[in-house]
């Protein structure tokens, strides 16, 4: 498995810095570490650069209007379970949501340590048992687990999903999504009473403050559970060693910005040489963003607006007829 020293050590090579056979001393592998990570950090607010959205799946708090996203915020789940290669295995859970995505953090948990795939536990539930996939293979004895999201830099889309009627009768498969308007600063002020009593969240703002970004939902709830979508941020490497797990083809990328972002570092200015470099660099990034391209939404109209329109039951699929 790819390391951040062999992406590092391809990169010194392919500006000339090393020659072949050649390893970095202690210091320049560091410097190039650090760069590394900036240049991660920096793709992490390049939304084709992502490949697949987070999902921050939260029970709602009856009569809270405001929560916090990142290490020890109010969003995520705490829970028991084992670790045992790159399986975790969930026995029970005392409070939220296990998603894809969640950083985990307890007794012997290496950092760092993400979900990364569901097993049998179902994940988009709350209070799902089960098994799951992890980045980072270690064996850990059952213990009470925190499960938390890195704070997004901002808030895409969002549904709540409503498991039970206004009579507090369950929902037959599953329950019912509704779409949830994510707000600006300034269309958020403009909402005057901000404690208003409702079913369940129509409107959210998020403010990503730091550490912990802060969610405001609105009308003030009392049943649901969210969903929100964000931008997955890349992982900081904690080591030269830590193991990369990207999809395809950014391992290269990484080597040849990185080798782009190094080039005045070692002072190279050979021309042919920084072309090449820029132009690998650039091709590389643009196919990653040619993969991560997403379709084009389709516009929809209020039914009002078709002319014409055969009756048919579609209308169940906005829930309406919990109207």
């Amino acid at each position: 498995m790819t390391q951040p020293i062999d992406i590092i050590s391809g990169a010194l090579k392919d500006i000339g810095a090393l020659a072949g056979g050649e390893t970095p001393t202690s210091d320049s592998a560091q410097d190039a570490l650090n760069m590394l990570n900036g240049l991660i950090d920096q793709w992490s607010n390049e939304s084709m650069m992502v490949s697949y959205k987070t999902e921050i799946v939260f029970p709602i708090t009856p009569g809270t209007t405001q929560y916090t996203i990142g290490p020890g915020g109010t969003v995520g789940a705490v829970f028991t379970g084992s670790i045992s290669g790159n399986t975790l295995t969930v026995t029970s859970i005392q409070s939220g949501a296990i998603a894809l995505g969640q950083t985990l953090a307890g007794t012997g948990i290496a950092n760092g340590t993400t979900i990364t795939a569901f097993g049998t536990g179902a994940g988009n539930n709350v209070n799902e048992a089960g098994t799951y996939v992890l980045n980072i293979s270690q064996t850990v004895a059952s213990t009470s687990i925190n499960a938390y999201y890195q704070r997004p830099l901002a808030i895409q889309s969002s549904f709540v999903r409503i498991n039970t009627n206004s009579n507090g009768v369950p929902i037959i498969n599953g329950g019912l999504d509704y779409p949830v308007a994510v707000l600006n600063l300034e269309n958020y002020e403009m909402i005057g009473l901000k404690t208003l009593n409702g079913p369940w969240p129509k409107a959210l703002y998020y403010q990503p403050s730091d550490p912990l970004g802060n969610l405001y939902v609105w009308p003030n709830p009392s049943q649901g559970e969210m969903h929100i979508f964000a931008d997955t941020l890349f992982t900081r490497y904690m080591t030269l060693y830590d193991n990369i797990v990207l999809p395809q083809g950014y391992e290269l990328a990484l080597r040849w910005c990185l080798a782009e972002r190094l080039l005045p570092m070692y002072g190279k200015t050979d021309q042919v040489t920084l072309g090449m470099i820029a132009k690998f660099a650039a091709d590389s990034k643009a196919t990653l963003k040619r993969t991560n391209m997403r379709p084009i939404q389709a516009s929809t109209f209020s039914d009002a607006l078709l002319v014409g329109r055969q009756k048919d039951a579609g209308w169940i699929l906005t829930g309406g007829f919990l109207r």
